[in-house]
């Protein structure tokens, strides 16, 4: 008789109702169909802030449904597999059964961990800006290992990604860049990559090769409603500067001075936009961004305060790295706040589903705390 897997098909159905349970699937059922009927009315964009706040959530409650659905019927669809499997006593049928386990097991865990995301912004689009720290032009390659590395995350989990800008450093890798990731959970994933990464190995820019020790920073904000992202910011209070693109470059890209940078005066935020052709196109990208930005650090400010009377306030500065890269001797990639481990760095570095585990890992300690503090 073939292999019955019965058994594990059980545990993934028991986790799969749990998660049906977690999600409160038939209430986003019913509220999908509230959404598609208010989608519909004739007199929607009347009001354009309130018809961006019914598509933005309708096309939320899509994806997540659409999700589960999927999962779902591979499920069912693999239970009765192995019912045919052991009927007609098939090998070949069970060792399908068999290889397709680990695929759906793998959506369940991610299923899991998006079932934790609770935050007000969890489900919004997510900005990442990456600048290198001390290590010189180590810290450069590191910032741009690490561009490379949630460039291709998001592509292997099918989010949208545009870069808007990219400082090139003079002999290699990154000063600085910044980029959106455009999908359903993208900030409630990235937010957990907010902190400082840390790199040690042997530099390949040392000529005796000589071990280095490299930061960058790595800061998320997410993409607020465009009804909640109309912050007024007077002319007075920034300051534009025009230049010629750095870096690789298209067709008239880094021909003209089409680059902006962007600070706000009273805030010292700065914020570029390089990447598209027109200076009136990168201007207006490097507004958008900055809005995003100082509607973060107004977030920021409340949640301090509250921070301070809890009494929790932590340091997301240089010096408090979240994550060690250790590429020499025994590799190995270390969170410092869950002790999660990974014994290939390299694995992770290409976005796969190691820098998943790191993501979950960190998502499950944010749930235990809240529910410890209540």
């Amino acid at each position: 008789m073939p292999d019955n897997h019965a058994d594990a098909l059980a545990e993934l159905r028991r986790r799969v109702d749990h998660i049906r349970e977690y999600l409160d699937i038939d209430r986003k059922r019913a509220r999908l169909e509230e959404l598609q009927d208010q989608a519909a009315a004739p007199g929607l964009w009347d009001d354009p802030d309130a018809a961006r706040v019914v598509t933005t959530e309708l096309s939320r409650v899509e994806a997540e449904l659409t999700r589960y659905d999927a999962m779902q019927a591979k499920l069912d669809d693999l239970e009765v597999l192995n019912e045919l499997a052991q009927e007609e006593a098939d090998r070949s049928t069970a060792a399908e059964v068999e290889r397709s386990l680990d695929s759906v097991g793998r959506e369940v865990d991610r299923l899991e961990v998006t079932a934790l995301l609770s935050g007000e912004y969890d489900s919004n689009d997510a900005i990442v800006s990456i600048k290198a720290g001390e290590g010189g032009v180590d810290a450069m390659d590191w910032a741009q290992m690490l561009q490379r590395m949630y460039l291709r995350w998001a592509d292997n989990n099918g989010y949208e990604t545009e870069v808007f800008d990219e400082s090139f450093g003079e002999e290699a890798g990154l000063k600085s860049t910044a980029f959106e990731v455009r999908g359903p959970d993208a900030y409630g994933m990235l937010s957990t990559e907010h902190g400082v990464h840390r790199l040690l190995r042997n530099s390949p820019f040392d000529s005796q090769g000589r071990r280095q020790t490299s930061f960058a920073l790595v800061d998320v904000v997410p993409v607020l409603p465009e009804a909640d992202e109309e912050i007024e910011v007077p002319d007075e209070d920034i300051r534009v500067d025009v230049y010629r693109s750095s870096g690789p470059g298209g067709q008239s890209v880094n021909t003209t001075d089409s680059a902006v940078r962007i600070t706000h005066l009273p805030t010292n935020i700065v914020v570029s936009c390089q990447n598209e052709k027109s200076q009136h196109q990168n201007r207006a990208a490097a507004m958008r961004v900055l809005k995003v930005r100082l509607a973060e650090v107004e977030r920021q400010k409340r949640d301090e305060e509250l921070a301070a009377v809890r009494g929790d306030r932590q340091n997301v500065g240089f010096g408090s790295q979240i994550r060690s890269f250790f590429m020499y001797g025994n590799q190995i990639v270390k969170d410092h706040r869950t002790n999660h481990e990974h014994g290939n760095p390299a694995t992770v570095l290409d976005g796969g589903e190691a820098l998943d585990e790191f993501i979950g890992a960190e998502l499950r300690r944010r749930a235990t705390a809240s529910a410890a503090t209540g």
